[in-house]
């Protein structure tokens, strides 16, 4: 086995050049890991793990035209043995079981790439699942109801965003009524009073950015 293939194959997805740049310069000196790929959005994700298939993906969550959480779900269905660490700013818990659900073997905050990002990539290319230590023992279940599926949440992050009903019907192409469907199935699952007490829920676990 040749020197190349007996390293780690990386693949980096993030919106952000920086972020990638910064992944790339604590890759390059490590023997056993290889960055073979970078990718700025989950569409670009997607066809990019399909050319090189890569041993670990680090994917974003908050990305331009298909995001992380839609990508990994995407590459899981496609390569149900891929192996994904999510890298974020958030820490709610709603995101993180989200992330896990989707197929996610590692959620790691971006504060914490400069000293945990090599080992999380090792472990979960072991074939273990890692959790940064500052959300692990949140884990359990902070957030009421049940997650939100990736429609809803749409809904939910125009809703904080102060549109009505009819406009996010317009701005997602869908009828009002489906949109009023949506905004109850919201309002239960997050034990919500109304459409602002659901905004603030969402925002204060992550469900969706501020």
């Amino acid at each position: 086995m040749s020197h190349d293939s007996a390293r780690i194959r990386v693949l980096a997805v993030d919106d952000h050049p920086l972020l990638r740049e910064g992944i790339v310069g604590l890759i390059a000196d490590e023997s056993d890991i290889t960055l073979v790929a970078e990718a700025a959005n989950g569409r670009e994700a997607l066809e990019q793990f399909r050319l090189h298939r890569p041993d670990v993906t680090l994917m974003d969550l908050q990305m331009p035209e298909m995001n992380g959480l839609e990508a990994t779900m995407a590459i899981r269905s496609e390569f149900p043995g891929a192996r994904v660490i999510v890298l974020t700013t958030y820490r709610g818990d709603a995101q993180v079981r989200l992330a896990l659900n989707a197929g996610a073997s590692g959620y790691l905050l971006k504060s914490a790439i400069h000293t945990d990002l090599l080992t999380t990539i090792r472990a979960v290319h072991a074939g273990r699942k890692v959790l940064s230590p500052e959300i692990t023992f949140g884990i359990a279940s902070n957030v009421p109801g049940d997650a939100l599926s990736a429609s809803e949440t749409r809904v939910l992050r125009l809703i904080a965003d102060g549109l009505s009903n009819k406009e996010i019907a317009a701005t997602l192409s869908i009828t009002e009524e489906s949109v009023k469907g949506q905004v109850k199935n919201i309002l239960a699952k997050l034990d919500a009073r109304d459409r602002t007490h659901a905004a603030v829920i969402g925002l204060r676990n992550g469900i969706i950015e501020p």
